[in-house]
């Protein structure tokens, strides 16, 4: 009573309004969308971005319709390694989506960074603005009918994979990490969170395995390896591959063409597809069929078709 009298309980209902509008739309643009994969990591610097960017790449270039949203708010870098150029452009009726970036034919973009003006502007948020934001990449944009749709997220188990597991339902990890004793440290947190909010892993990649020699073009093992398959075996989850590191992705990296998923030979770049191929594999973009609600057996009367008495599949049409 004492809110209502002074004003703000008026604006409390106009929020919970908003809020379950914007639930009703993440849940139509959420209903065309086949496979979520949300690539995380415990640990920073172990290439997410490169891996969301190649998988959302090759999975395009397979055929699929693939959505890339990037969720490291403070230090997004999506756009940059695609080498867009394009701003937000709002759209001329209000209440229609807004149009993402247009990498090529089958792969849309979203990143913080489409919507500044100024791409080198720090971006200075609390939890509340980060899961708004979240929130706003999937309601507001016009993602269509996507076979997947690419999350890169931050290193750690803080706002964003949090908003992302109680945004999507359904999503799934893919979970990256380098060899080292130190990363497979904080890998380990990222895999337990996914416990935690019961979050499915799709598999474990081990990036920057190895070293491809620029001159012979041969793996040189002069760095550590295998942590990640260790890891694998250690939570019983798939390993879908070991990625060498090559200097030729981070020197594509930055020049806006990226080198995993290019034509090139290289290691690297064929482990990089069997990657692919074994998220392909496990996540076939197969809409799941909408569960059927069928009629209460101990039910003496019911609105169905079938009556109260069990379901009848002659009758029912419910």
């Amino acid at each position: 009573m004492s809110s209502c009298s002074s004003g703000s309980c008026g604006s409390q209902e106009d929020q919970q309004a908003q809020m379950a509008q914007q639930d009703n739309a993440i849940t139509r643009s959420l209903g065309k969308i086949k496979n979520k994969i949300l690539v995380m990591s415990g640990k920073g610097g172990v290439g997410k971005s490169t891996v969301s960017v190649n998988l959302a790449l090759g999975l395009a270039a397979k055929g699929h319709m693939v959505g890339l949203m990037d969720v490291d708010l403070h230090g997004p870098d999506v756009i940059r390694m695609l080498n867009l150029t394009g701003t937000l452009e709002p759209p001329k009726n209000p209440n229609d989506l807004v149009a993402p970036l247009q990498y090529n034919d089958n792969l849309k973009v979203v990143s913080l960074e489409y919507m500044m003006k100024d791409r080198d502007e720090a971006i200075i948020w609390r939890g509340p603005l980060k899961i708004q934001a979240i929130r706003q990449f999937v309601a507001d944009m016009d993602w269509g009918e996507l076979d997947y749709l690419v999350i890169d997220a931050p290193p750690g188990t803080g706002d964003e994979p949090l908003s992302i597991a109680q945004t999507i339902p359904n999503v799934r990890a893919l979970v990256v990490t380098t060899p080292q004793k130190v990363a497979l440290a904080d890998v380990r947190k990222s895999l337990n969170f996914c416990r935690t909010v019961e979050m499915e892993v799709i598999g474990i990649v081990e990036n920057m395995s190895g070293f491809v020699c620029p001159e012979c073009n041969t793996t040189v093992d002069i760095f550590k390896t295998g942590g990640g398959e260790e890891l694998s075996r250690e939570f019983d989850l798939p390993f879908l591959g070991a990625i060498p590191m090559d200097p030729k992705i981070v020197i594509a990296g930055d020049d806006g063409v990226p080198y995993l998923s290019s034509g090139a030979k290289s290691p690297a770049i064929e482990a990089f597809a069997k990657v692919i191929d074994s998220v392909e594999l496990r996540l076939p973009p197969v809409m799941a069929p909408a569960p059927i609600q069928m009629a209460s057996a101990d039910s003496e009367s019911s609105d169905c078709g079938c009556g109260g008495g069990g379901c009848d599949p002659d009758k029912c049409d419910c």
